[in-house]
């Protein structure tokens, strides 16, 4: 109801401002405020974690982690913060946002905008939120494509103490040459480092934290094949599918289609939903998928588990509709995987 009311001021601001506003306001109301709690429903275990629920934030809403006790508020069963990468940078040139009311889309530019890796580990450190938190790792834009693997274990050894789990982004438009890291070699050599790290970190910490892989939704069956093969021989955790898309097929000739960048939105939810199918047939149930793109409302997270997600992430959803849609969310995904449902195919592969 508050949203509904605030919406029409955010959207006769910039884009950017308009976010910078609503983190802001955020920050503040989660110092004040008392701790929140997520939805209630079915936990479920997944990647041998025990979610209060199956919706989550996706990365990119809260880069530095300075608004997450606010956003706990909203009942998300999980928040993932970031992209951080191991220096700070400002990202590309403003104007980097661009909604897409039309379409209910929005197209971003903005380039691992972020303060670094200690700023975010600061702010985490000080958080009251106690619940599950990702944490989404990428590489400075000036690091070479071929010595990307040191920006990733730099971040990974600093944020495994504090997260839950780690999200290694290889598939954001806005970072040249980033998702050259999706091919074959690259990502064999990727991986292995970063599992290879994984298992000191837990041997010296003395606790598990689960690897993720954030994928595109701009690829065909055989390189998402080619990936799935990836992911289990490598024995990753589990995988997002997926970051933004470079496809403009869904908004031809409306305002802003041109501009560069990832859209998100309700324009990415069919092909990314497609991506989250051909994984969930790849992998054959071996590794947990998380479905992230286009979900707009309570029937689009349902379609994310039938295609064979486990959890579901909102982003661009909460733009347009505002933090009801977390809770409506979490009822439509309880009552798909209820016993009512459960002799259905589609809520036995979500399961």
């Amino acid at each position: 109801m508050l949203y509904d009311l605030a919406r029409p001021l955010l959207f006769s601001l910039d884009p950017e401002t308009a976010h910078e506003l609503a983190l802001a306001a955020l920050n503040l109301t989660g110092r004040v405020l008392p701790r929140g709690k997520p939805a209630e429903a079915e936990p479920v275990e997944v990647m041998g974690l025990e979610f209060p629920n199956r919706i989550g934030l996706a990365a990119g809403l809260d880069k530095n982690g300075e608004a997450i006790d606010g956003l706990a508020r909203f009942g998300f069963g999980f928040l993932e913060i970031g992209t951080i990468t191991p220096r700070p940078q400002p990202g590309n040139p403003r104007p980097r946002m661009f909604r897409l009311p039309q379409v209910r889309g929005i197209i971003n530019r903005m380039g691992f905008n972020n303060h670094g890796v200690d700023a975010l580990a600061a702010n985490v450190r000080a958080m009251k939120y106690r619940g599950i938190l990702g944490i989404n790792i990428g590489k400075n834009f000036d690091t070479p494509i071929e010595r990307a693997a040191d920006d990733y274990l730099l971040c990974l050894d600093k944020v495994y103490p504090l997260a839950s789990y780690v999200t290694v982004n290889i598939s954001s438009p806005n970072t040249q040459n980033l998702r050259q890291l999706q091919g074959d070699a690259e990502l064999d050599a990727l991986l292995g480092a970063l599992k290879a790290r994984q298992e000191r970190l837990a041997d010296a910490h003395g606790r598990y934290v689960p690897l993720v892989l954030k994928i595109a939704p701009d690829l065909d069956a055989a390189q998402v094949g080619a990936i799935a093969d990836a992911l289990r021989r490598h024995r990753i955790d589990g995988v997002i599918a997926t970051n933004t898309t470079v496809s403009r097929d869904k908004v031809q000739g409306i305002p802003y289609a041109e501009q560069q960048g990832g859209l998100s939105g309700a324009p990415v939810f069919e092909a990314s939903t497609a991506v989250v199918a051909q994984l969930a047939k790849a992998l054959g149930g071996e590794l947990p998928i998380i479905a992230a793109g286009g979900v707009m409302d309570g029937r689009g997270a349902q379609a994310k588990l039938a295609a064979g997600a486990s959890l579901v992430q909102l982003y661009s959803g909460l733009i347009y509709r505002g933090p009801g849609l977390v809770r409506e969310c979490v009822r439509a995904t309880a009552e798909f995987i209820s016993p009512r449902t459960a002799s259905r195919p589609e809520a036995a592969r979500a399961v």
